[in-house]
This record gives structure tokens, sequence and C-alpha cells, in this order.
């Protein structure tokens, strides 16, 4: 392994010791407007390290009290969201296994979900609503899994319904990641047997990386089925990302 590999590794494992530092020993004495903060700055220098920068479209503003939905490509994708706009995350249990970033992951807000869990769903449910009454912003990954640039799964409807009950919008963000020509870039996704650790390795040997971020128009709930705003998003979002919507 070459030297300057050696070098970012350990840039990027001591910041997330000193992540896990603030988690246990500062979160627990402040609000959240101050964790907050502290994620979007600790998140931001993640991804510097990672050679990552985030690029934002202009003109729709991503709304404080709504739940957010996005494509989901990459372990990167909640810190580049976390960078700009910090938010409540429900993800996959899986997540909660990756080694350190998963623990952070957890303090950081984020509710993990097991597939196939009718009485854990039900739980995560209640608790979505109740942030999302409290004017929180709650974000999830509605494909359930990451998916392969240029390609976008079906939405999966159930946590839609949450949207709903609270009385929220949905808003959903078109994540994207290019190379310094443009072009998707070949080191982000995050599929098949790829483990976490390769994965790290991919994006710091490789070229920098351009994340782009595109809020959509927010989608009101009010009247709504579960099953039309899952549509809906998943329409915005293949539109925004300029790819095939596969089919539900």
């Amino acid at each position: 392994m070459k030297l300057s590999m050696i070098f970012r590794l350990a840039r990027v494992f001591l910041h997330v010791l000193l992540g896990m530092a603030i988690c246990a020993t500062v979160f627990p004495w402040i609000g959240q407007d101050q964790r907050n903060g502290h994620i979007r700055r600790w998140s931001t220098r993640l991804l510097a390290m990672c050679n990552v920068t985030v690029e934002q479209s202009a003109g729709v503003p991503l709304l404080e009290r709504a739940m957010v939905v996005a494509n989901h490509v990459s372990w990167l994708d909640i810190f580049v969201i976390h960078s700009l706009h910090p938010s409540h995350f429900v993800a996959k249990a899986e997540i909660r296994s990756w080694p350190l970033a998963g623990w952070l992951a957890e303090k950081a807000g984020t509710v993990f979900i097991a597939r196939g869990n009718r009485r854990d769903l039900r739980h995560i449910f209640k608790g979505l609503v109740h942030s999302l009454e409290r004017g929180e912003r709650v974000a999830f990954f509605p494909e359930g899994t990451t998916a392969a640039q240029g390609n976008l799964l079906p939405f999966h409807a159930n946590l839609f319904e949450a949207a709903i009950d609270a009385k929220v919008p949905v808003q959903a963000i078109a994540l994207s990641y290019r190379d310094p020509s443009g072009a998707s870039h070949p080191s982000v996704d995050f599929i098949g047997e790829t483990t976490f650790a390769e994965s790290i390795m991919l994006i710091l040997d490789g070229p920098p990386v351009k994340a782009r971020l595109t809020i959509l128009p927010a989608i009101d709930s009010i009247g709504a089925h579960r099953r039309e705003l899952a549509e809906a998003s998943h329409q915005a979002v293949a539109a925004a990302l300029g790819v095939t919507a596969a089919p539900h």
C-alpha cells in the first residue's frame, strides 16, 4: 500500500474517532440545533478527506419540516446530505454493522430497520410520525438498498404513510456522483459484494468526486395515498437523474 494511501486512511480513521468522542461526550449535553451544527461540520470534513465536494442545484430549497427521500448510491449519501441538511435518517440495519461508521450514524440520529421485521417497522413508523409532528426533518432511501448509477429501483411505499399521518410534505432529492470529466464516478457505486472497507479504498485511491445534490419540489401529502407519494417521488428523481424509472 502506498504511503499516501496510508496517510489518508489514518486521517479518516482519526476523524471518525473524533466524531465518536463528540457523540459520546458532547451530544448528551446539547440541543438538536447544536448537534446539527456538529454533524454538518464533521460530515463536510469527512467528505473533504475523501476528496468529495458537494454541489447543490440552485432553486428549490429543502424544507425544514418534511419527509425527505433520495435515491441510494453509496454510504457517502448520508454524509453528503448531512453536510448541507442534517436530518434524522432511517436506514437498513446492515449499516449499523459497518465498522465505526455504523456507530457514528446511530449517534447522529439514524434509525436502523431490519428487512421483513413487521414489529420493528411499526415501532419505527410511530417514531417517525412523532419526529415529523415535532417539526423535525426525517429522511430515508425508499429503494431499500443501493443501486448503481444510471439505475433507479422501485420505491417502497410503506414509510411514506408517516408523512400522511403527520400531515407533512414529501420532498425528494436526486443524488449523483461525477468524476472530473463529468461522467458517473467509477469508484462510488456501493453494490454487490463490495465491502465497506473496499469502498473506502476505492474512493480514496480514485479521482476527485463531485457529489451533485438536486432538491426537487415538495409533494403535498394531504389526501394522498402512500403509493401515490412513492410513485410521484420516484418519477421526479428519475427525471432529475435522466434515467428510465424501473416499473413498480
